[in-house]
């Protein structure tokens, strides 16, 4: 495919480019910014006008250098094969295509996107919007011939961003709601994705009817379609095989073509427990599943929280500790749909298990939270440490309450015993101590031992004159 006349190369050689802050123009969405999404929708053919691309707001060479501003992707599909299934299938790719473009960093998906263009990038002449338009525009209809008509819209004044932004969401959700009519045990067949894999080798995402990918992006419809469309591209049918277990979720089928689109890398996956074999994680998850051993329970933190979590540790650390592709036991990737799953976490406890939970993502998934458990769980208000959470959840009388008190019970140190009274031994003297005493440290310190194991390999009793 020709980019004659473009200002950089545009190429799957730049997917994985990371741009750091210091190497930075602009940026676009990510932590510091409320309001950012990419939405694609399904149009007739006269709505769309083909090849344009539009900017409402400053371009690229307005905006200050070094700032983090808010953005909004539009784009716009036709064609005869083009239906409304199709459009998070086409939504996801952005990901994909901007990664090729060099210069341009695209991270997550949705709500959550986070982009940076290069300095480097910048001086070469991608000074507007319009090339990256242009360069997504090329590559759909490349990659996904039945886009037969594309225009792509950014936009970057922030009023018309809150206003998009509130309506993404409202077909966000829409979305999601669809998948929840399905359970996992109504299909013979789950879908993989692997579009992480640049970022994460050896990630391999199972998406299921009750098991949404990380992303958030595709639930079990949207992978059907995207690999019925597309059957060489990212997204591929899995057969599930048979159940080795309901509980945790492990599947014969899942097990061998993970194994196999992971060269190995990863053999075995629980889909419903963060524990001894949890599913990878890549990087662009909506939240993160972490395992607080001081209460036996389970947080989430999710992208946007700012600050720490309970156990005093950022999204971003334990984003590095979570994601990569590698299986790590008691951190696990997760979707927000997914809290709304009837299989959320069985295998450890589901929603009894729940502890702490930033106060936003407590209430965004409070329709999913059992009533009797929703006060018992902890947010930043709540508790900022281990030990706020205790108390909090003693006060409430969580379900892991009386365990809590177990494994205080257990740590707690042994009473101190009264050490026994000395007793004289009638003149006899073992290796020169009277039976019954301790004799005293220099300057009349007395030493008791206790719990101490004393190995004698020699005792000598000998009688004592008395003079």
């Amino acid at each position: 495919m020709s980019f004659e006349g473009f200002p950089v190369e545009v190429s799957p050689i730049y997917e994985g480019e990371r741009i750091r802050r210091e190497d930075m123009y602009v940026e676009f969405g990510g932590g510091k910014v409320p309001h950012k999404f990419e939405l694609v929708l399904a149009a007739s053919m006269e709505e769309v006008e083909d090849e344009s691309v539009k900017i409402v707001g400053p371009d690229l060479s307005e905006l200050k250098e070094g700032e983090s501003y808010p953005l909004g992707i539009l784009i716009k599909v036709a064609g005869a094969k083009v239906e409304k299934d199709l459009e998070p299938v086409i939504e996801r790719r952005i990901h994909l295509y901007t990664n090729y473009v060099e210069g341009i960093m695209h991270l997550n998906q949705r709500y959550d996107i986070w982009i940076r263009i290069g300095k480097k990038a910048f001086k070469k002449g991608l000074t507007s919007l319009s090339w990256w338009g242009k360069a997504l525009i090329r590559l759909f209809k490349a990659e996904m011939p039945f886009i037969e008509k594309m225009e792509v819209t950014f936009i970057t004044d922030p009023e018309k961003v809150k206003e998009w932004y509130d309506k993404a969401i409202e077909i966000y959700n829409a979305r999601d709601a669809r998948a929840r009519a399905i359970r996992d045990e109504d299909v013979d067949t789950f879908y993989g994705c692997v579009l992480c894999q640049s970022f994460a080798p050896q990630h391999v995402c199972v998406i299921s009817p009750n098991r949404v990918s990380l992303c958030g992006a595709l639930n079990w419809f949207d992978a059907r379609a995207a690999a019925n469309v597309d059957p060489k591209g990212p997204n591929f049918p899995i057969p599930k095989g048979k159940c080795l277990d309901p509980i945790k979720g492990e599947y014969e089928g899942v097990n061998e073509v993970v194994a196999k689109r992971s060269l190995g890398a990863v053999k075995r996956v629980y889909l419903y427990s963060m524990f001894e074999y949890p599913h990878t994680s890549c990087g662009c998850f909506e939240c993160i599943a972490f395992y607080i051993p001081e209460v036996d329970g389970i947080g989430f933190v999710h992208r946007g929280f700012r600050g720490a979590a309970v156990n005093g540790l950022p999204f971003s650390t334990m984003a590095a500790q979570t994601g990569g592709g590698i299986q790590t036991e008691g951190f696990l990737g997760v979707g927000i749909e997914y809290f709304r799953s009837p299989k959320f976490f069985q295998a450890d406890g589901g929603w009894a298990r729940v502890v702490w939970m930033p106060s936003e993502l407590k209430e965004r998934v409070k329709d999913a939270i059992p009533p009797e458990l929703y006060d018992k769980i902890a947010t930043e208000k709540d508790a900022t440490n281990v030990e706020e959470l205790k108390k909090f959840l003693l006060e409430k009388d969580h379900p892991l309450a009386a365990k809590i008190r177990e494994m205080e019970a257990a740590a707690a140190p042994p009473p101190e015993e009264k050490p026994p009274e000395a007793v004289p031994a009638a003149g006899v003297e073992i290796t020169g101590v009277p039976v019954g005493a301790v004799p005293a440290a220099g300057g009349g310190v007395r030493i008791i031992l206790q719990g101490a194991k004393i190995s004698i390999k020699k005792l000598i009793i000998k009688r004592v004159e008395k003079k």
